[in-house]
């Protein structure tokens, strides 16, 4: 048998390079499968609307693994650079192959086929110019087993296991994501890779589980017009069912200069999603369910560009952007999405404290804190399955997140109540019918009249300052400087009687950002709506009370 080569991939430098470069490679698919992917009319062309967007999600599928093999050997994934998108058309990461953003037809098809050829029989290993996906792979792999036959698992796989994504983070594919922890399993993540792509052993159509046809073999079918079945060699081609592909059924771009402002929007949309991958592949792995629900939200601008000049897949510089700069703790709200929450922002639920007799409310009681990510992201559409977390549904759901919520400032909107030796505001924009201003018979605006009495004028302090939202405050005199509760930099859960789901309680002066980059206005308390029916969001309203939101 043929000694293979020193390996080129021989110090530890090398190996989180080149599998910085598989990142690169495995993201330099995305563009040209998108392009494609939404060229196509779905009820003309359902097969091949089938094949690429399955590929497209398993070359997802393939970037997860790629920075779970640089995380497990102490390196960090880059995504939000420049080097990410260069312009098209380009090369390959390190390879030969041209990629170009057109849409779907046969120069498409063709190069796709030539992205995902499968290694010829014997094909060495090939670290950088390689000839084939498959053999940069072998480049790699040849690389883990000489550094761990040197230098020991124990000293390769150095990098911290948390930062692994698992199958529980990405459920939008029928392959495995691999947590990478040891060369076994390092090897597994490879596996997976080349034979998603490529087939069995490089020389079967079939992938690793035997259950679907690799990504080059789904190229052959739409190309010949026929699927695959069991007992189909490379040789034989398909001999399964006729498919068909209706080339009059494909958008063609025409380049408009007035579609610019549109393909801004697009850019920016796909740079925040590059930026959540990397939050994610960095310390919060749950962001990966957020940053491919925005995937999926892309799909609405993507399509209407292909009417239009197409998208172009350009780097925005993040000082540039409307919100994914910065690093501060802060509260983004994603259009139609949920709220990304940076900085470790300490999260705890509190329960409203209530009467037994008359059911009023008293205080609120802080219940442990949940455990959380450096970065994470709280439900803003009622249905994630992992509550107060964001899973994703989202997407899934189509949820409407249309932000409403006026933009004035507190003072412009606040009403003025003055009673003797307070004077309450009170902004009924902002209420979330918590009930604390109703008081134990009246409501303040009532109790304003009895405040000559000091137990009464404690009474409505007290009262205000236990609500949530702060629609009421208070100053000792009309034009005084508001008073406002030493409350911590926190997000709460809030749970009302009866095990009502309500808002999140923003406390402390964090900073919350529009999807737009406007900013709300800072204040030492808000309450964001968490049920998705808010009229008034990203602000809660009360509407969890009419509609029985549960948790």
């Amino acid at each position: 048998m043929a000694t293979l080569p020193e390996p080129r991939i021989d110090t530890l430098a090398s190996l989180r390079e080149h599998l910085q470069w598989a990142i690169e490679l495995e993201h330099a698919t995305l563009p040209p499968y998108l392009t494609a992917l939404y060229s196509l009319d779905p009820e003309r062309n359902p097969a091949a609307v089938e094949v690429v967007s399955s590929v497209f999600v398993e070359e997802m599928l393939h970037l997860a693994l790629a920075a779970n093999l640089l995380n497990a050997v102490g390196g960090a994934p880059r995504l939000d650079t420049p080097e990410m998108l260069p312009p098209h058309p380009r090369k390959l990461p390190h390879g030969d192959l041209e990629l170009s953003l057109m849409p779907f037809g046969p120069e498409a098809l063709e190069m796709f086929l030539r992205l995902e050829q499968p290694a010829p029989a014997g094909a060495p290993p090939e670290d950088d110019d390689y000839e084939t996906i498959g053999q940069f792979y072998a480049a790699i792999e040849q690389g883990l087993r000489y550094l761990c036959d040197t230098l020991g698992e124990k000293e390769v796989f150095s990098g911290d296991p948390a930062r692994q994504v698992s199958g529980g983070h990405f459920r939008h594919t029928g392959g495995r994501l691999v947590a990478v922890t040891n060369l076994a399993s390092a090897l597994d993540a490879l596996e997976e890779i080349v034979e998603q792509g490529e087939g069995t052993a490089r020389s079967e159509v079939w992938d690793g589980d035997q259950d679907e046809v690799a990504h080059y073999y789904r190229f052959m079918e739409l190309k010949l017009g026929r699927r695959y079945r069991r007992g189909d060699t490379p040789e034989s081609g398909p001999t399964g069912e006729k498919l068909s592909v209706d080339l009059t059924g494909v958008f063609l771009p025409t380049p408009n200069p007035a579609d610019r402002a549109a393909q801004e929007e697009f850019n920016h949309t796909y740079c925040a999603i590059l930026h959540l991958l990397e939050v994610a592949f960095n310390g919060s792995p749950r962001m990966l369910a957020v940053a491919t629900g925005e995937m999926y939200a892309l799909k609405a601008q993507a399509q209407e560009l292909m009417r239009l000049g197409g998208p172009t897949f350009e780097y925005v510089p993040p000082e540039l952007r409307r919100w994914s700069a910065g690093d501060h703790q802060r509260i983004v709200v994603l259009r139609n999405g949920p709220y990304v929450v940076y900085g470790r922002i300490p999260l705890r639920r509190k329960r409203k404290i209530v009467s037994a007799e008359q059911k009023n409310a008293l205080t609120w009681k802080t219940g442990e804190p949940l455990e959380t990510e450096e970065t994470y992201a709280l439900c803003r559409c009622g249905h994630s399955g992992a509550k107060p977390f964001c899973d994703g549904t989202h997407a899934v759901i189509g949820f409407d997140g249309t932000e409403a919520a006026p933009m004035q400032s507190y003072r412009e909107l606040q009403h003025v109540h003055d009673g003797v030796g307070i004077s309450a505001q009170r902004v009924g924009e902002l209420c979330i019918h918590a009930a604390f201003c109703i008081g134990r018979a009246r409501p303040i605006a009532k109790m304003l009249d009895d405040t000559a009495d000091s137990d009464v004028r404690s009474d409505i302090m007290g009262r205000i300052d236990h609500c949530p939202s702060g629609s009421y405050s208070y100053a000792l005199e009309r034009g005084g400087e508001t008073i406002e509760a030493d409350l911590p930099r926190a997000i709460s859960v809030l749970q009302e009687e009866d095990g009502l789901a309500s808002a999140l309680w923003v406390t402390g002066g964090i900073p919350v950002t529009r999807s737009d980059g406007r900013p709300l206005e800072t204040r030492n308390r808000m309450t964001l709506c968490r049920c998705g029916h808010s009229g008034n969001k990203p602000l809660c309203d009360g509407t969890h009370r009419e509609i029985g939101f549960h948790e």
